[in-house]
């Protein structure tokens, strides 16, 4: 090759080089304008995650539920003001009549997951002797907050104005949830025990604070404040989550990160209430065990369990559908324990 063929060479080299570098420039500067203006691509990577987890979850738990003894009824169609919703019920196949019913909202982040991620775990607890209901509700960032709490309120009405078709004893109701779903079982609550919060939500509430006589929350968001001061993968991760869900950046200081703070409005009227958290898990030590003593404060009567940080093994976030660690199987007794001794 001549001098002036190889100056050439070098030169297209070095000119597709830095056209190549240019182009990928410009990809990675339009990525990240896209994520920096939207949680959505972000949202949408950390819900398939989840649900690749929760998948693997259920799988888990299904050894431990019962092969027989259990009646159901999956993915009943209930209309709402807003549209039209799904819920599971599971009954003891010996029933003779309406049973205390434990209604389940589950977990996601507000972005990811369905009742059929807690679906074994109902039919455990009714195999024990309760009639107990996983209910749906919209997931961000398709919708925002409050629209969550609203329809889940409207589900509660269906479920007890169709009480007898369901077996369900309307007048003995434990709100139940995990992550996610145990903000928003708490934020029902609370809109049931207070009137003033339910006023801010603009939520009439469904039940009477004699109908809800217990709540189970586990691995829950209880302060948005505490959420606004994490650091790491984790804290992206339910940052991107929170943003999505309340359609905004700065939501820790907003409308939405006030109202779903409820360790601020929980009241002596809060139900008894069963409270549980992972050591390995950081929310346990920003979220639950705060929003426990919280509730002690008002009176209200709790049952917690949590475990020191150095305990061994380190409990992940939701460990209590990790059947196969012993600690999740004591959570599971201490859970029946609980609700027998509000219903019994």
């Amino acid at each position: 090759m001549s001098s002036t063929q190889l100056r050439s060479s070098q030169s297209f080299a070095t000119s597709r080089t830095a056209s190549v570098l240019a182009i990928s420039a410009a990809t990675a500067l339009l990525v990240s304008t896209v994520v920096s203006a939207t949680p959505w691509p972000s949202a949408l990577l950390i819900r398939s995650a989840f649900e690749a987890g929760a998948r693997a979850t259920v799988k888990e738990m299904l050894p431990y539920v019962p092969s027989s003894g259990i009646s159901e009824e999956l993915d009943v169609e209930i209309p709402l003001p807003s549209g039209s919703s799904t819920l599971d019920v599971f009954t003891p196949s010996n029933a003779t009549g309406p049973l205390p019913t434990v209604v389940w909202v589950h977990g996601g982040a507000w972005i990811s997951g369905s009742k059929t991620n807690v679906a074994p775990y109902l039919r455990i607890l009714a195999s024990r002797g309760y009639t107990t209901v996983g209910v749906s509700y919209p997931i961000a960032p398709e919708t925002t907050y409050p629209t969550a709490v609203h329809d889940l309120n409207d589900t509660l009405a269906y479920i007890t104005e169709n009480a007898d078709d369901l077996g369900v004893d309307p007048t003995r109701i434990i709100l139940a949830g995990d992550s996610a779903g145990a903000q928003l079982a708490s934020s029902l609550a609370t809109v049931t025990t207070n009137p003033a919060y339910a006023h801010l939500l603009g939520v009439t509430p469904s039940l009477s604070s004699e109908q809800l006589i217990g709540t189970i929350l586990h691995c829950g968001v209880y302060d948005l404040d505490a959420m606004a001061d994490l650091n790491g993968l984790t804290a992206w991760g339910f940052k991107v989550a929170l943003w999505a869900y309340t359609g905004t950046k700065d939501w820790s200081d907003t409308y939405a990160g006030t109202t779903m703070s409820t360790m601020d409005f929980v009241t002596d009227g809060f139900p008894p209430t069963f409270i549980s958290g992972g050591n390995g898990d950081s929310l346990t030590w920003i979220q639950s065990v705060p929003m426990s003593t919280a509730l002690k404060s008002q009176g209200v009567a709790v049952t917690e369990l949590f475990w020191p940080a150095s305990h061994e093994p380190a409990l992940p976030h939701e460990y209590q559908f990790h059947l196969d660690f012993e600690e999740a199987r004591s959570a599971l007794d201490d859970t029946v324990t609980f609700l027998d001794r509000l219903t019994r």
